[in-house]
């Protein structure tokens, strides 16, 4: 089942990031790290009724955002539709043991279809550069690169930006 995001919700969604980023870690992908993501983050994307989860027999097993903010570091990037109308999402996280099972695609579905009912125009993210796994993910759900962007508390490595024309 896929819901919103409670206040009560956060401390799973940090363990869940947390694992993550330690497994991403193990694979040289300096992704994320302890400036991000974090639970300031999180409650933000509570407040804003932005933050969705994936619950598997009552346990969340993952969680991504579904947003219409465009931060300041994508305005230079040269995208395939005006800035007036897309879905961002950003914080996508399948819990390692759970993943390679399709509950990110689920999450990814569920965040277009939204889009797509929402009648926006495309969905953005980033990826980072080196995470060469979400690339292949995001470029087979048909996703075009757009140009990069830089997190400096996350990477000295740039992050790609997607877009999805819907």
């Amino acid at each position: 089942m896929i819901r919103k995001a409670t206040p009560k919700d956060i401390e799973a969604i940090l363990e869940i990031t947390k694992a993550c980023a330690k497994h991403m870690i193990t694979n040289n992908i300096f992704q994320w790290n302890a400036h991000y993501p974090n639970k300031e983050a999180f409650k933000n994307d509570i407040d804003r009724q932005e933050l969705y989860v994936l619950e598997l027999k009552n346990t969340i097993v993952g969680c991504v955002v579904i947003s219409t903010h465009m931060d300041n570091e994508y305005q230079p990037i040269t995208w395939l539709t005006p800035n007036t109308n897309n879905i961002y999402i950003h914080r996508l996280a399948i819990h390692p043991k759970h993943q390679r099972q399709g509950f990110a695609q689920k999450l990814m579905n569920y965040a277009e279809t939204y889009s797509k009912n929402n009648h926006y125009t495309s969905v953005r993210l980033d990826t980072f550069s080196q995470n060469h796994r979400n690339q292949k993910f995001y470029e087979h759900r048909g996703y075009q690169k757009r140009g990069a962007i830089f997190f400096p508390k996350q990477s000295e490595l740039p992050f790609h930006c997607y877009e999805l024309v819907l």
